[in-house]
């Protein structure tokens, strides 16, 4: 009903528009259906014909007449078998002809319908997901001091979990989610144990491995509880002895860890997830060489989820500029297996980057495959279509509509920010890849 009520009223507004019969429709024509959204199986009310089976699906509708964009159609094409329809017999097909089509349209539409509820069914899985591990946290935090064994235990059962997830037959995606996914302070290590889950994968660490950099990277902060709360987050204005406080809590998670009986594996990753593979990082200075696997891991993921998701907002950075960053200006910070790794894992534009297609709509990534790193999953500007009810593209399938470039939300206009509302902090989980969808007309 939204988008019937707001088609008609732009094509009331538009004087250019005419009306044609459906038995005049030819490729290159730029039509509008006067339909609800949920009427009709195409991906918008509006747009330009590309083929043959658009134009029996249209018929198969039940319309007699369609509203046409002169100035923005193609001119008129010389006859061939592709062009517009004439005669009788084309225009008023057989009945069992139109039966096939009305059926065609309703499979079209159905699946759909079908493709809506997983996207949304998915979208609220990852959420749910995420708060558990958000919900454990703040546990962990609260209890661990007088049950330190039972809130490992805990712990090591939901990452065993997530483990025996990710491992499942099949590409495991990353899932942005929504703003509200999820206490502020509790994001940062339920991130963090995402992405080094996710980074684990594709560097190949087996279950075990991967259990072990789980626990690791939930519970690599834990030692700020011990600090005073002004000190918890790193400030570049910090004088020396401020600092040093700061960078205890490396020691004070250590220490923790020990008490909730966390393995020598975890512990490791733990007490290096500050370190910086040319020496530059703390407690220790360690080199590259000196650092374990999950050291070098958490390293990366722990300052990439900071540049996103810094204290102060106003410092905070795309995922897109925190990954060009990364790689721009601080490579020589991390390992370059890792690295690589990480890059090809998050794609050119990680979700949540804010970006402008090559037919210049507004896109917000909202998942990434790394086997297609320049094609990721996008939710499109479309005003026809609730935000709601609009179904993520996948630009695997629209092979020429590349991403031009990418944006910081404040580039958006006004409408385009409200209908893809990009979200301050980056929250993100893991989901199996749905089925493409492919699009008549981005």
């Amino acid at each position: 009903m939204f988008r019937c009520q707001a088609a008609r009223r732009f094509a009331m507004d538009d004087k250019s528009s005419q009306l044609i019969d459906v038995g005049q429709l030819r490729r290159g024509l730029f039509i509008q259906l006067d339909l609800g959204w949920m009427d009709h199986p195409f991906p918008r009310g509006s747009f330009k014909i590309t083929s043959s089976d658009q134009i029996r699906t249209i018929r198969a509708l039940g319309l007699t007449q369609v509203r046409y964009f002169p100035d923005r159609s193609d001119p008129e094409e010389p006859p061939s078998d592709f062009g517009a329809v004439s005669g009788s017999g084309e225009v008023h097909a057989d009945e069992a002809a139109q039966h096939r089509l009305q059926a065609e349209a309703r499979a079209l539409q159905t699946q759909r319908q079908q493709q809506l509820a997983a996207q949304q069914a998915s979208l609220q899985h990852c959420e749910q997901r995420f708060g558990e591990v958000v919900r454990l946290y703040q546990r962990v935090v609260e209890e661990t001091p007088a049950r330190p064994v039972a809130m490992r235990e805990q712990c090591e059962a939901l990452v065993a979990r997530c483990v025996a997830e990710i491992l499942v037959e099949g590409e495991a995606t990353i899932r942005l989610l929504s703003e509200g996914a999820g206490e502020s302070q509790a994001t940062h290590p339920a991130n963090t144990m995402v992405l080094a889950l996710l980074l684990g994968r594709a560097l190949g660490l087996p279950a075990h491995g991967l259990a072990e950099l789980g626990i690791a990277a939930l519970l690599h902060d834990l030692g700020k509880q011990q600090l005073p709360a002004h000190l918890r987050m790193r400030d570049e204005r910090y004088q020396a002895e401020d600092l040093a406080v700061y960078r205890s809590h490396v020691r004070e998670s250590v220490q923790t860890g020990r008490r909730m009986g966390l393995s020598a594996w975890a512990l490791q990753a733990i007490a290096q997830h500050h370190e910086m593979a040319d020496g530059s990082g703390f407690p220790a200075g360690l080199q590259g060489a000196d650092m374990s696997t999950g050291g070098k891991v958490l390293a990366l993921v722990n300052r990439y989820d900071r540049l996103c998701n810094p204290p102060s907002m106003a410092q905070a950075l795309t995922p897109h500029e925190a990954l060009a960053l990364t790689f721009a200006r601080h490579k020589a910070c991390f390992d370059a297996e890792v690295l690589g790794a990480f890059i090809r894992m998050m794609g050119v534009y990680p979700p949540g980057s804010v970006v402008q297609l090559a037919n210049e709509r507004y896109a917000l990534v909202v998942s990434v495959n790394s086997t297609r790193p320049l094609k990721p999953r996008v939710l499109v500007h479309d005003p026809a279509v609730p935000p709601d009810q609009a179904l993520i593209l996948d630009l695997e399938t629209a092979p020429e509509q590349g991403i031009r470039r990418s944006l910081k939300p404040s580039q958006l206009p006004a409408g385009a920010r409200a209908y893809l509302a990009p979200v301050s902090r980056v929250r993100c989980f893991y989901e199996h890849q749905l089925p493409a969808r492919v699009p008549t007309e981005v």
